[in-house]
């Protein structure tokens, strides 16, 4: 992994073009939108084989939070953890995706197995995967009016329906 580390003149780590952090011992890239996918190939060639999981998260109380070194804060993030077997680690990777365009790439070529989780993301937050195969909800019915996991999202005034579950 040292061959593609690097630092720049201000001591900020990096790695294929993104800030590195470190979150309790793992290590999180701060990729933007146009390298995602670039840098998801990259894990996998280095062993990172297995995504873990992928989500969302609504930052709307927090817009001027620290994100890392130069990374301008968004509305929304995609975290995604992969994990390598071989090198017995995990990596995280974590996206800023704008409230005006929620949008990011699919890694469903990739890691087929985040077809659900980008389906759920897309479901919960409105975040949508450009490419993926059947971007549609997977939780809630398909005439559900919102996203639920949205912080303006008017909670408790509407019974929760789940997909294909008797009222």
């Amino acid at each position: 992994m040292s061959d593609v580390v690097e630092t720049v003149d201000n001591a900020v780590e990096t790695q294929h073009g993104c800030p590195v952090l470190d979150s309790l011992g793992q290590r999180v890239l701060l990729a933007t939108r146009e390298n995602y996918i670039s840098v998801v190939k990259a894990l996998v060639d280095e062993g990172y084989t297995m995504c873990i999981d992928l989500t969302g998260v609504d930052y709307l109380n927090l817009p001027n939070r620290t994100v890392g070194h130069g990374v301008a804060p968004e509305r929304f993030e995609v975290v995604a953890n992969f994990l390598s077997l071989t090198l017995r680690q995990r990596i995280r990777v974590r996206v800023q995706i704008p409230e005006n365009d929620a949008t990011l790439p699919s890694l469903f070529d990739l890691h087929p197995g985040t077809e659900a989780h980008e389906r759920e993301t897309y479901d919960m937050f409105g975040i949508s995967f450009d490419g993926h195969p059947d971007m549609t909800r997977i939780l809630m019915p398909e005439d559900w009016d919102g996203h639920p996991l949205r912080k303006d999202y008017d909670q408790g005034s509407i019974p929760v329906q789940f997909k294909g579950s008797h009222s």
